[in-house]
């Protein structure tokens, strides 16, 4: 019977809507807009649009239907909520038209049995686009307001500390209402309504009451800043009693793929692209799609629906000309501002940067030229770096490389195992040498060394002392000149911000290396203690994947660009004093 009288009140809706009679919402006008192609969005929102008007055709046929009304009662929830810092700070928040499309789907869908259709919730967004703000009310809206007796509702993080700043958005927004401020009170970090027995409260990974949970709601923030699913974990497991929870994860895009947030990502896309059925899960991402150009500022705002609201173009323009300026900040500039995905926040050089220094190399051309070596030795079963690099001899040439890297065979098949990395390939294309034994044969790479002293003219090696005691003496006593390049911030600093300049003019040919290119991807800039930008090394990402190749690069292109005469305007015409 109950089923029968919201079929027909559907049929009623449908009708009165072609006759005008009952307007859309403004949440379903901004999912009608974006499917229409008014509001410019990326493939995720619109098949979040296309999903809320297919559910109200055919979400009866798997006993689901919407309630305006519950819909409606959570976004009314908005006035009794305010803004507690910037320009804002003091009014009611009034919540955008994407923002009440997010809350009427998630508050609106039900089950036949009257509970609320979806128990988890994915936001993706880039940030500053009001997330904490916006989520705020949720908590208190699910603590306080959504009629659950005992509601026992969390901010979480992965540290207490964290979920506590998170929490303080909820904090102030009861501070500052009248409204919430007379029921919600207020003992330290923690909200409740002792009448109900109803909290809202911080928790951390670290804090000592994980166990024994009886959750109703839970908002995460940052979901993609959390390297294990452990937080969330216990928050599903704590609301077994509960008919109705929710956990809300509210996050931008991060940069380790291999943390939870951008599996349960790639998951949701499956659900929005209908490759995975799950009527429990509710998810919108707002980013660029794949083919978009990230430089095309009025694409911008598919990542940034508050553009021009809480987040401003003229701050995203500057952050992207300074990122396109320097490379390792594009990572942070795609993934914050635009909610892409990136290998590390802090990689060193963009793919699309280092294959402007890919040129083949004919090395049979460069017999005779001079040429500075850069050596990274490792460690006794790790792989050792050998760079060659020869100054240009015309204007229009750039600087040719010729890279060596070597491996102990007898653990090699070992290490392509551990670490996924293609080393047999590489040895049978080419790009790897492998040295007899298990630990790196010094004597075949000094070998190799003076066999190419034959080919070319050699004016320098140089290397790292905390592992070339023993190989330095002897190539000195084969007459090199071998020279010390200590691997601190002062030594390094000037040849990496060298070698970055002329790899962001293209002014390196490395023969399309494949192990280089691995190398140069897996490698971030690390600065002082300080935190001085002008003090940096290379230095492997969290990953702890191989940068020698880069490191011994480095070395090797600072003394051969030393080498090349500059002109002087003190050469042509004297130094004039005054």
């Amino acid at each position: 019977m109950v089923a029968e009288k919201r079929k027909d009140q559907k049929r009623v809706e449908k009708g009165n809507r072609r006759t005008k009679k009952i307007p859309l919402h403004p949440a379903e006008q901004y999912a009608k807009d974006v499917l229409d192609g008014k509001i410019i969005s990326c493939r995720w929102v619109k098949l979040a649009c296309k999903r809320y008007f297919d559910d109200l055709e055919h979400g009866h046929e798997r006993g689901l239907y919407f309630d305006r009304d519950a819909a409606q009662h959570r976004l009314d929830f908005y006035n009794f909520c305010r803004h507690s810092e910037g320009e804002w700070a003091g009014q009611i928040i009034k919540p955008e038209p994407w923002q009440q499309f997010i809350k009427w789907n998630i508050y609106g869908w039900k089950n036949k049995d009257g509970t609320r259709r979806f128990n988890l919730a994915y936001e993706s967004v880039a940030r500053k686009n009001g997330k904490s703000t916006d989520s705020a009310p949720d908590g208190l809206f699910l603590a306080f307001f959504d009629g659950e007796p005992g509601a026992q509702v969390y901010s979480a993080a992965t540290k207490y500390e964290q979920a506590c700043i998170v929490h303080s958005a909820a904090i102030n927004m009861v501070r500052k209402s009248p409204d919430l401020s007379r029921r919600i009170e207020i003992y330290k970090n923690t909200l409740v309504y002792p009448k109900d027995v109803q909290k809202y409260v911080p928790l951390g990974q670290d804090s000592s009451t994980e166990d024994g949970l009886n959750v109703y709601g839970a908002i995460i923030d940052e979901y993609h800043a959390h390297p294990t699913a452990g937080m969330y974990s216990i928050l599903k497991s704590g609301r077994g009693s509960r008919r109705q929870s929710l956990i809300y994860i509210i996050t931008t895009a991060g940069f380790e793929k291999n943390y939870p947030c951008f599996a349960l990502e790639q998951r949701c896309k499956r659900i929005l692209s209908g490759d995975e059925i799950d009527d429990t899960v509710f998810a919108v991402i707002f980013s660029l799609d794949e083919d978009d150009d990230p430089g095309d500022d009025s694409l911008w705002i598919k990542a940034n629906p508050n553009l021009g609201i809480s987040k401003y173009k003229k701050t995203m323009l500057d952050d992207y000309r300074e990122a396109k300026s320097i490379p390792h900040l594009m990572n942070e500039f795609l993934t914050k501002h635009l909610n892409i995905w990136t290998e590390s926040q802090t990689q060193w050089i963009s793919s699309e940067v280092w294959s402007k220094n890919c040129d083949i190399v004919n090395e049979e051309s460069l017999r005779g030229r001079k040429c500075y070596i850069g050596m990274d030795l490792s460690a006794n079963c790790d792989l050792t770096a050998i760079v060659y690099c020869f100054p240009p001899t015309t204007s229009s040439e750039k600087y040719q490389f010729i890279l060596k890297f070597y491996l102990p065979q007898d653990n090699m098949m070992d290490r392509e195992k551990k670490e996924k990395v293609p080393y047999t390939l590489w040895v049978k294309q080419g790009w790897i040498t492998t040295t007899p034994g298990d630990i790196i044969d010094l004597e075949y790479i000094r070998a190799d060394i003076n066999a190419d002293s034959k080919k070319y003219d050699i004016q320098e090696i140089h290397f790292d002392p905390a592992l070339s005691r023993d190989i330095i003496p002897r190539l000195i006593e084969d007459g090199f000149d071998c020279i010390e390049f200590r691997q601190g911030f002062l030594s390094m600093a000037p040849a990496v911000k060298g070698f970055e300049l002329a790899i962001l003019k293209g002014d390196l040919a490395t023969n399309n290396n494949p192990v280089m290119n691995w190398m140069v991807s897996n490698t971030e800039t690390k600065t002082d203690a300080a935190g001085c930008s002008k003090f940096v090394k290379p230095d492997r990402m969290r990953t702890g994947k191989h940068i020698d190749g880069v490191v011994a690069a480095a070395m090797a292109y600072f003394r051969a660009a030393q080498s090349v005469k500059k002109d002087s305007i003190y050469e042509n015409r004297g130094v004039l004093f005054f």
